[in-house]
């Protein structure tokens, strides 16, 4: 039950990007020990004019700085979509332990679509995967809010 909860989090975060014309996917990372939630953020591409500025980056660099470390071991991270190729690395190179995801994304993703990043021989560290949690709601903010920019 625990783990909806902070995926639930995530999709709060979805909802919020997605108010600000942002694509909906929310993250947050968690200190499965304490169960507190460490980081957590939208994507923020539009607003910031940064292709970098995806959830699972923000907040990545929200928890090394709250923690004063480069490397998030034993943190989980649930993110409403399955992350791209630049956020897998991140998440690797974060060495997060667990990764918990939402909707698959067979266009853009990079762990269980695409590249695969983590079967890669030159992924240094890989996490823990988790897929669809929360699927069909994960999935369902993303259609609409397309389905929203193709009306218009």
């Amino acid at each position: 039950m625990g783990n909806l909860k902070y995926m639930q989090r995530a999709l709060e975060l979805a909802q919020k990007a997605a108010l600000q014309d942002e694509v909906p996917i929310g993250c947050v990372i968690v200190n499965p020990e304490s169960g507190e939630i460490i980081a957590e953020a939208g994507n923020l591409s539009q607003h910031k004019e940064d292709a970098t500025a995806h959830a699972e980056i923000i907040a990545i660099r929200q928890a090394c700085a709250k923690l004063g470390t480069n490397r998030l071991w034993d943190m989980d991270l649930y993110v409403t979509l399955e992350p791209c190729t630049m956020c897998a690395a991140a998440i690797s190179f974060a060495r997060i332990k667990n990764l918990y995801f939402g909707a698959i994304d067979e266009k853009g993703g990079a762990v269980v679509s695409g590249v695969k990043f983590y079967d890669s021989a030159t992924c240094h560290h890989k996490p823990i995967i988790h897929q669809g949690l929360m699927q069909a709601e994960c999935s369902q903010i993303l259609k609409d809010f397309f389905k929203k920019k193709r009306d218009k």
